[in-house]
């Protein structure tokens, strides 16, 4: 616990480690107090691409807790850096959420729905028939599969919910091809935190509920790993993986110590 506390930078899962749903976990409040004590360079890196950095800031200042806007970062803006990166100013038809249409308007990447060079995948509540019919459409004339993450599911206070593989497995499954996913465990997602932290990945640590996206996305990074028990992981979870985080911890109010 000693060499976790003197890391320098810390990023952060949100979803089952921050909060679940719109409640706030035990220890959050704590534990976001001693990082800006301790004057640690700190980053909300989360998975799910339905809402921007100023509603994730604004979220948690509902449930009473104030963080400043930079340090969120999502599949989202992980996602529009990516294809503006490969097709800068190419359109592409989304099934997802306002978070991820204003990270692609913010890179240049303009709706469309009669012949998109990509479709991209995150999550939402809109989620249809139609929308699977008009992918596999679109993938039929050339366009490229891409998801935000690989989260099959995501914990909500009322258990768990469907998330962004759940959504393109029957994409993948009726038009034959594979779909690209950006967010964790993905190194493009955790090198971009790391620049945006301006630390080292060894003087830095991965904070996560989830075996199959943070604690692999640390390991393979270079960040100490830690595995919390606040979202949807238990500890018989680790014994399913071949590979293990260095520490696991009840939730991120045990880091103050």
């Amino acid at each position: 616990m000693k060499d976790l506390r003197n890391r320098k930078g810390f990023i952060c899962d949100m979803d089952g480690v921050i909060y679940h749903g719109n409640q706030l976990l035990p220890g959050v409040r704590e534990f976001v107090a001693w990082l800006y004590s301790e004057g640690k360079e700190f980053l909300f890196l989360t998975n799910s691409s339905r809402k921007s950095p100023k509603e994730l800031q604004q979220k948690l200042a509902r449930m009473g807790l104030e963080v400043d806007e930079s340090h969120f970062y999502t599949s989202a803006l992980a996602t529009a850096r990516f294809i503006s990166s490969q097709s800068p100013g190419c359109s592409a038809y989304v099934i997802g959420d306002p978070g991820l249409y204003n990270a692609l308007y913010d890179c240049g990447i303009t709706i469309n729905e009669v012949d998109p060079e990509y479709v991209i995948v995150g999550e939402t509540t809109g989620y249809n028939y139609d929308s699977i019919c008009r992918a596999m459409h679109h993938i039929a004339h050339g366009a490229k599969l891409i998801g935000t993450n690989y989260d099959l599911t995501g914990p909500t206070e009322n258990g768990l919910e469907p998330a962004c593989r759940t959504l393109v497995v029957p994409i993948e499954a009726a038009t034959g091809k594979k779909a690209y996913f950006v967010g964790k465990p993905n190194p493009l997602m955790m090198r971009t935190g790391l620049q945006l932290l301006g630390v080292h990945a060894a003087d830095a640590a991965m904070i996560g509920d989830r075996m199959d996206t943070d604690v692999i996305a640390g390991i393979e990074s270079g960040l100490d790993t830690v595995l919390v028990l606040s979202g949807v992981s238990d500890r018989d979870t680790i014994e399913r993986f071949p590979y293990r985080p260095r520490l696991v911890l009840s939730g991120v109010g045990e880091i103050p110590g």
